[in-house]
């Protein structure tokens, strides 16, 4: 934990981070909330008196985004969460209405996010990460969200193609890759959409054939995140056209930018997250050496599904998130706009409005955390993570059309910060397998 104790001290004072190397174990106060606490006591003259401390839930605080909330967190988190919510506020908002028009982020805030440390945090620190929990990436999940900037792409390079590469990769992988991709030198994107496979996998089209002990790939793919920027790109592609079902034909690789037969469509113009880049990619005889295949052959599809319960926590995690963003801005809002003569925050219909949208936020917030800590534990199963995923993009595209129809006509402005929200929700239901599918899905676990 070496690495993430330096990460910490960046954003502490010379004193504190003096404590905290001194001690690994030690712990800091928050100082951007207050925490409730207790005494146990048995009264003895001499004792050592023992404090608790009790994180604040986000029903109980003045606002949903406050830091120093939330029991799964711990100090250090927080420390962290202030940090990353300094870079977004520094490093990406000023630059985003820019990045809007041109359909991507800049390289340099790749790099300055690696630079400080928030790229990749669950990577090994002996591969350049800093061995953080998946805690630290949900603050970075929610930290976007807080800050309305969908540009860049850094859950899906840091917490779903990095992973893939940690879990089933070579040795030669590992040093090849990560280390840049913490750096934020090299970005990573997944390719499995096909313009006729998107939630059903076992529609890919695009292939691999054996070229004696190397692969030639053909094949094409659509609505890919870090698309156009990726230089490494994991491609799901079938291998075994005999197999007994296409779940079991598919193989993952590893193809990066540069290589013959490699191409780059145009990046997609979406109704939402402009600056997130977003492309088409074409493969055509792609040769890849026997070492660009990521894991065992044929294995793909036990991979991928592996892996689907984070993909789809993220996208929860993030819906929440957002959710408490979009609350939060309305509530400042409806507090400043008057309407026949006072604020529209006095009238009775905003207010219950505004009590129904917290009440389902920290519902659903409840959940989340439920799911992040089972998730950092190793326990948060495929049926649950797809729960939460269906049931928190639904709510946050809920909460973004009450929320715009509280701003009025201004809402329909794209100056003002709601309009985004509402156009980038959009698309949340959608990717990470449709709410349709998800929904079948948890349903076969109850009717089995």
């Amino acid at each position: 934990m070496a690495a993430l104790r330096t990460v910490l001290s960046r954003v502490v004072s010379r004193h504190t981070a003096a404590i905290l190397a001194a001690s690994s174990s030690c712990r800091l106060p928050v100082s951007s909330s207050v925490l409730l606490h207790r005494c146990r006591s048995t009264g003895a003259p001499d004792e050592d008196v023992t404090l608790e401390f009790f994180r604040p839930e986000t029903s109980s605080v003045p606002s949903l985004m406050d830091i120093g909330t939330r029991r799964i967190f711990t100090e250090d988190h927080d420390i962290f969460r202030t940090s990353a919510r300094r870079f977004w506020a520094e490093e990406v908002v000023p630059h985003h209405a820019k990045w809007e028009k041109e359909g991507q982020v800049s390289r340099e805030v790749w790099l300055k996010a690696g630079e400080q440390g928030l790229l990749g945090v669950n990577t090994a620190e002996e591969l350049g990460g800093i061995g953080a929990d998946v805690l630290y990436s949900a603050v970075m999940w929610e930290e976007q969200m807080y800050c309305n900037c969908s540009g860049p792409g850094y859950a899906m390079h840091s917490d779903i193609v990095m992973p893939y590469i940690q879990k089933y990769g070579t040795p030669e992988q590992h040093e090849r890759l990560l280390p840049d991709m913490v750096a934020g030198k090299k970005i990573g994107a997944l390719a499995m959409t096909e313009p006729g496979a998107g939630s059903d996998l076992q529609g890919v089209r695009t292939n691999a054939k054996k070229d004696g002990e190397d692969w030639i790939l053909n094949g094409s793919k659509v609505f890919i995140t870090n698309g156009w920027m990726a230089d490494v790109i994991i491609v799901v592609a079938i291998t075994n056209t005999q197999a007994k079902s296409a779940a079991h034909g598919i193989s993952l690789f590893l193809v990066e930018e540069g290589m013959p037969g490699f191409k780059k469509g145009r990046k997609l113009e979406k109704i939402g997250m402009k600056a997130q880049d977003t492309a088409e990619l074409f493969f055509d005889d792609v040769h890849l050496p026997a070492s660009a295949l990521l894991g065992q052959e044929n294995k793909g599809f036990i991979y991928l599904m592996q892996e689907l319960p984070q993909e789809r926590l993220i996208i929860a995690d993030m819906a929440i998130a957002s959710s408490e963003f979009m609350f939060e801005e309305t509530r400042n809002y409806v507090k400043e706009r008057k309407a026949f003569g006072k604020t529209v925050s006095r009238l009775q219909t905003i207010q219950h409005k505004l009590a129904e949208m917290k009440t389902d936020i920290c519902v659903g917030r409840a959940f989340l955390d439920q799911c992040l800590e089972l998730h950092n534990q190793g326990r948060l199963d495929s049926n649950t993570a797809s729960m939460a995923k269906f049931w928190a993009s639904d709510l946050q595209n809920r909460v973004a059309t009450q929320c715009l129809q509280m701003h009025g006509g201004w809402g329909y402005m794209w100056e003002y910060p709601i309009a985004k929200a509402f156009v980038d929700s959009r698309v949340q239901p959608i990717y990470g397998g449709s709410n349709e599918i998800t929904k079948e899905l948890i349903a076969r676990h109850i009717v089995s």
